[in-house]
């Protein structure tokens, strides 16, 4: 008998792997405001992709990526691109509200 369920963490996973689906999730998490939930979205991002082949795109060793994805890293812009643009992401910035 087939399982006609999926586990909700797999069927998250290869949602990620679409960096329009990708895009949105980071974005909502970015209007959390919190760098800790952004980090942790991008984490789940990045693991749908895998760990290991980001480490191998983005020449960052796997350690250094956890840690940089921790909810206490502090990425620098640069290690961030490289982690965004591995996912088929990039960073942009967008007008805000007028004060």
């Amino acid at each position: 008998m087939k399982k006609l369920t999926e586990k909700y963490e797999t069927n998250l996973r290869k949602d990620f792997l679409d960096p329009v689906e990708a895009a949105e999730y980071l974005n909502a998490a970015l209007e959390d405001g919190s760098q800790e939930v952004f980090l942790m979205a991008l984490k789940d991002v990045a693991d749908a992709k895998g760990i290991s082949e980001i480490a191998r795109k983005t020449k960052l060793n796997r350690e250094n990526l956890y840690r940089i994805l921790s909810t206490q890293g502090n990425p620098k812009l640069k290690s961030l691109n490289s982690v965004l643009h591995s996912v088929g992401l990039k960073l942009s910035i967008e007008v805000g509200s007028q004060l």
